[in-house]
């Protein structure tokens, strides 16, 4: 078995890395994401792992779908899907796409740069795991403290 990291080419949009295990995890995750969050921008993009063996892909920014068939055509693990999303958070969406019942696995879902863990054996290949981000350089503060809290109820998040 051989493993690789395939890092993940993005700009300022979030990501969601899973998997799924059915050929209408595109369809039912654009339903998803529009139905919670409406004004949301995005492109899905989902590995099929038998059959035709394609990459379906679906959304409604044509930049975030490129981006999202380009990441799964480097990540190339079956049944894997990547959503990029801009113009919402990923916490808007996550229980909804835990709702659709072909998801099995989120893997991340982060802003931060994200690379992904390959494993490869033969015709197969898997994600064993990511790297969301770098390492965090201390515990915080009373003043960063204050700063989070505030920054979350600038957002909307807290009242």
């Amino acid at each position: 078995m051989n493993f690789s990291i395939v890092k993940i080419e993005k700009e300022d949009e979030n990501v969601v890395l899973g998997q799924s295990h059915f050929i209408k995890t595109v369809e039912d995750i654009y339903e998803a994401i529009k139905n919670s969050s409406p004004t949301a921008k995005f492109g899905i993009a989902f590995c099929e792992a038998s059959g035709k063996r394609l990459i379906r892909y679906d959304g409604n920014d044509e930049t975030l779908i490129r981006r999202a068939i380009g990441n799964a055509e480097k990540i190339g693990a079956g049944h894997v899907f990547i959503i990029h999303l801009k113009d919402s958070f990923p916490i808007n969406l996550i229980p909804h796409i835990r709702g659709v019942p072909e998801v099995l696995n989120l893997f991340a879902a982060t802003s931060n740069q994200l690379s992904v863990v390959i494993a490869e054996e033969g015709e197969s290949r898997g994600v064993m795991g990511v790297l969301d981000g770098e390492r965090p350089l201390g515990a915080e503060g009373k003043d960063d403290a204050e700063e989070r809290k505030k920054f979350l109820r600038d957002i909307g998040y807290k009242r």
